[in-house]
């Protein structure tokens, strides 16, 4: 890979420090347009180049060259509490506050028509991400401690318009990873294969690597009328194979070459833009996620010596089910400016862990719209995400978690 490259992805990647505001470690932000309606109809609605990460059959509704370019900033909280500790019975050194770092999350979209049937475009944005942080000195260190996790999008695609009402659309994706594993041994001994640290901050393992992995996306648009219409979209799952160094568990404590795979789930939505009136608009979606292909999270080396499984450095099943994200959204026009509102319910796709703090999220939204001319538009949203407080149980400790954030997004749009 040239010097360049390198340097364009590495600078991309210090921008998605994106934490996950969906369930497991998706990232939804998208594009601004698409929040301020809980991102209802993101397969259908079409009203700027942002459809390109969710729909490339949507193309087909552009008659001009158009670029937008997002930018999301989520400000994330999340306490983890401890409910019992019969080791020392003082539930407070349980306590972890603040684990979810807040993150910026970039993306960018072109389409260019090239006559009444054909069009291609490039979407740059961010799928998944996460980045959860205890103290070095957190009692359960070792099942908690650092999981950063982030990945950036390169999604070429192509649409055709086979009829007057049906597009087809097809992407294929580039999508480069980075990943950091840190975990310390903490003062909790609950795994005999690691035996006794020094101290809390002691660290355990470090586990570092980037990867690249591959995979393609579909869509299809029935367009009923001018103002009724619904998309349909397939992202396939991206398999990717971290090889990266791993420092710890082994014989003399030295850096080795380890493997760590971890799949980027499918996703399909069927979405609806419905506009019921000359100023008002309902839109509404169902993305479905396929939670269930993440099973555990295991790197392996035939270096690892320590650990009483062969070639094994760590390992740690994760429960997850296939999940469902609901949005319901509304619009109205007024002028030159636009006026958008929506919730979503996004269903809890694993268990609820010290590193995955995951649960199910109720997104409130709100945004507009506001066209400068024909060429330029500008598009800004805010969202509040709220979650349930709930227990669970983690190597034979209960905690108490309850987090929620706040999302402000801007978007520019520019038609040539």
């Amino acid at each position: 890979m040239s010097k360049l490259k390198k340097t364009t992805l590495a600078t991309a990647l210090l921008l998605v420090t994106a934490q996950s505001s969906a369930a497991g470690f998706q990232v939804s932000e998208h594009s601004a347009s698409g929040l301020g309606r809980a991102f209802a109809g993101e397969a259908a609605v079409a009203d700027n180049a942002s459809v390109l990460a969710r729909n490339p059959a949507a193309m087909s509704r552009f008659d001009k060259a158009e670029i937008s370019v997002v930018g999301s900033y989520i400000a994330a909280n999340a306490d983890i509490h401890g409910v019992n500790d019969p080791i020392k019975n003082t539930p407070s050194r349980l306590d972890s506050n603040d684990i979810i770092n807040h993150a910026f999350v970039p993306a960018m979209y072109y389409i260019q028509p090239i006559n009444e049937q054909w069009a291609v475009g490039l979407a740059m944005f961010s799928g998944y991400g996460m980045v959860s942080e205890h103290e070095d000195d957190y009692a359960v260190g070792a099942g908690a401690g650092t999981t950063d996790l982030l990945t950036f999008n390169i999604n070429p695609s192509v649409s055709f318009k086979a009829t007057d009402e049906l597009s087809l659309g097809l992407g294929v994706s580039a999508v480069y990873a980075k990943a950091t594993l840190e975990r310390n041994y903490g003062d909790l001994q609950y795994d005999p294969r690691y035996g006794s640290g020094t101290s809390a901050d002691t660290q355990l393992f470090l586990l570092e690597g980037d990867a690249w992995g591959y995979g393609w996306n579909v869509g299809a648009l029935y367009e009923f009328s001018e103002n009724n219409r619904i998309g349909l979209a397939y992202r396939s799952q991206v398999d990717v194979e971290f090889e990266g160094d791993f420092t710890g568990l082994t014989s003399g404590g030295q850096k080795i070459s380890t493997t760590l795979e971890i799949p980027l789930p499918a996703t399909a939505e069927i979405s609806g833009y419905h506009k019921v009136t000359p100023k008002i608009a309902l839109t509404y979606s169902a993305l479905w996620t396929q939670w269930s292909k993440f099973t555990e999270l295991e790197a392996n080396s035939n270096e690892c010596t320590v650990t009483t499984t062969p070639t094994e450095c760590f390992k740690k099943e994760e429960h997850y089910d296939d999940n469902i994200r609901y949005a319901v959204g509304a619009e109205f026009y007024t002028g030159n400016t636009t006026l958008r509102a929506g919730f979503a319910f996004d269903e809890q796709a694993g268990e609820t862990t010290l590193s995955i703090p995951d649960t199910d999220r109720y997104w409130y939204t709100m945004g507009a719209t506001y066209e400068l001319d024909q060429t330029l538009s500008f598009d800004f949203a805010l969202a509040y995400i709220f979650t349930k407080e709930l227990e669970f149980s983690e190597y034979n400790y209960t905690f108490a978690g309850q987090g929620d954030a706040i999302i402000a997004s801007a978007q520019v749009n520019y038609r040539f």
